[in-house]
């Protein structure tokens, strides 16, 4: 990942206390938050290894640098190639104790994976049954009645007319002209 992308989320954080910048990185949309999350958990790991006190733990620096660059080419017109440059990052952060800061009130909390639910057999013959119920007991009114016919019958439209150029160009001539 590029590094000015990345400097933006570890700007968002820095000076922070690790448990609410977990918080602010569990909120953010960037791509760069899934990488600093990964090593700000892992260095809290090994502050705790350390007997660090984790409550009272805060970013005292966090620094994004250039790392290698892998370079690729694109073929362009004429023969040409055009480079393209896959940019990494070197991200480093050191934590401190904090005498001052404390912890903040609220806990983080790990986000829920979204998991989709698929409907079983027999659930979902019953939703096609109660769709098929709903439309046996018919229309209420008359005017329900005629909407739902020309809602089915397909809608016609008048043959379009060329205009401007096109219709000086594609004149047709009639009879003995």
């Amino acid at each position: 990942m590029a590094p000015r992308k990345v400097r933006l989320v570890a700007s968002l954080i820095r000076g922070m206390h690790v448990r609410e910048a977990q918080a602010q990185l569990s909120f953010q949309t960037q791509r760069a938050v899934q990488p600093i999350t990964k090593l700000l958990k892992s260095a809290l790991a090994n502050a705790k290894q350390l007997k660090l006190n984790p409550e009272r733990l805060i970013i005292s620096d966090i620094r994004v640098d250039q790392g290698p660059m892998i370079k690729r080419m694109m073929p362009r017109a004429m023969g040409r190639g055009l480079i393209i440059q896959k940019k990494m990052s070197h991200i480093v952060i050191t934590l401190s104790e904090s005498d001052t800061k404390k912890a903040p009130a609220y806990t983080f909390v790990e986000p829920a994976q979204k998991t989709k639910k698929k409907a079983t057999g027999k659930e979902r013959l019953e939703k096609v049954k109660e769709k098929e119920g709903e439309a046996a007991q018919g229309p209420q009114s008359e005017k329900h009645e005629h909407d739902h016919a020309a809602a089915h019958e397909p809608v016609k439209h008048p043959p379009k007319q060329a205009t401007g150029f096109a219709q000086k160009f594609f004149r047709r001539k009639a009879g003995g002209e």
